[in-house]
């Protein structure tokens, strides 16, 4: 992808189910984390199409943020950069070590080395910028292959998307209240400039307006479905016009194709316009649901459960989908496996079973790594907060703190 991630409640991730959450906007939440997982995994570019999940993640932060900054606006950053931030020391301890034990030496890379190198490294601790890492790398006894290093690292872009969001809402927020309309389309009008070689802004620098931009819109969305002003559209209308922008986005996605074909990834203009179009007539459409309505109904812990760990399931997916190839290796020696048959069968289900096997491994991370964004929250560490009768008796307090 240009890799893809995650909102919680009030920010990066929700607290435990509690009266008043909106489970269909949870839903979402946890459709789009699904997605991206799928995406990183299989590679397929149909699935930009079929649902944006980074435009529908970004959406759903902005409402919230909005919603939050009925407070006063520096205590509302304080507490979201307090909450995105100790997961992330927790990946940078694990993945930078790692980089560190399979040879790269900073000193000697010849596209992060000297003093500038050494400050880049910051963003492994406060991601405002592009964390530096070895496009080619070593590992203990080999178990992963030499890119681990870029797959593993690559998602941190939605972190430091995110935090710029975060420290732009107010000023978004103000803008939108006086003028909603050009509040609204002015991202889009940045990336038909930075997006598509109008103007060129070279480095990390011109990723993170292009990104900013790209995605802007869809967050200003959640603003105009939390002051009321998207319902407001008659639904006819809102549609439509959706139909016509994305329309538009196939359109120049058709000319612009990138080295994988219809990823919108690939094309900013047209994931701007094609994100932007999508979350409207999901927000138009929101059945603010306080239950998972019918057969949806069986989901209800797992989506509280991703709904918690968001952050974990984002920050760690790309390595533990890596780290299905070293167990899957496994399976060649097991006795049955030894004929070219066996083998050949492997081969062709390979990515299969790392679909099957990434599950698991997430919900290992999920209690190896996700109590710390209840730290992070100032909650009681829990292991599995899938909201059972047992969780939300121990905390019983509304999940409207999330600062």
């Amino acid at each position: 992808m240009t890799q893809e991630y995650t909102a919680g409640r009030h920010g990066m991730v929700t607290a435990s189910k509690a009266p008043g959450r909106d489970r269909y906007l949870d839903l979402l939440r946890s459709l789009a984390l699904v997605r991206v997982v799928l995406y990183h995994l299989f590679g397929w570019a149909w699935l930009t199409v079929l649902f944006p999940s980074m435009g529908v993640m970004f959406a759903l932060a902005g409402s919230l943020m909005a919603r939050s900054l009925k407070r006063p606006a520096l205590s509302v950053i304080r507490g979201r950069i307090r909450r995105l931030l100790p997961p992330l020391w927790a990946f940078s301890a694990v993945v930078l070590p790692l980089m560190f034990l399979g040879g790269w030496k900073l000193s000697e890379d010849p596209d992060h080395s000297g003093t500038w190198g050494l400050l880049e490294l910051v963003n492994y601790v406060i991601p405002i910028g592009a964390p530096p890492y070895p496009w080619e790398v070593g590992f203990p006894k080999d178990l992963l292959e030499s890119t681990w290093a870029d797959q593993a690292v690559g998602p941190l872009w939605y972190l430091r998307a995110y935090l710029w969001f975060v420290l732009a809402s107010p000023l978004l927020l103000w803008a939108f209240r006086r003028v909603p309309w050009a509040t609204l389309l002015a991202p889009l009008a940045l990336t038909a400039v930075v997006g598509t070689g109008v103007v060129t802004i070279p480095g990390e620098l011109g990723n993170a307006v292009t990104d900013f931009a790209v995605y802007g819109s869809c967050w200003v969305l959640g603003f105009a479905h939390h002051e009321g002003v998207l319902a407001k559209v008659p639904r006819y209308l809102a549609v439509s016009g959706s139909v016509l922008v994305m329309s538009f986005a196939l359109w120049w996605a058709s000319g612009h194709l990138g080295p994988e074909g219809w990823d919108l990834n690939d094309i900013p203009l047209a994931q701007a316009a094609w994100s932007f179009g999508f979350v409207v007539i999901l927000l138009q459409y929101s059945p603010s649901w306080q239950e998972l309505p019918g057969r949806l109904a069986r989901w209800d812990k797992l989506v509280t459960l991703s709904n918690n760990r968001a952050v974990t399931i984002y920050l760690w997916h790309n390595m533990l989908i890596m780290a299905t190839v070293p167990i899957i290796d496994l399976a060649y020696r097991l006795p049955f496996m030894q004929s070219d048959r066996a083998v050949a069968a492997l081969d062709s289900t390979d990515t299969l079973w790392m679909f099957f096997l990434v599950w698991p491994l997430i919900g290992l991370a999920i209690l190896a790594f996700g109590w710390i964004e209840d730290l992070a929250a100032k909650r009681r560490p829990r292991l599995w907060p899938n909201g059972s009768r047992r969780g939300r008796a121990r905390s019983a307090a509304p999940a409207d703190h999330k600062s």
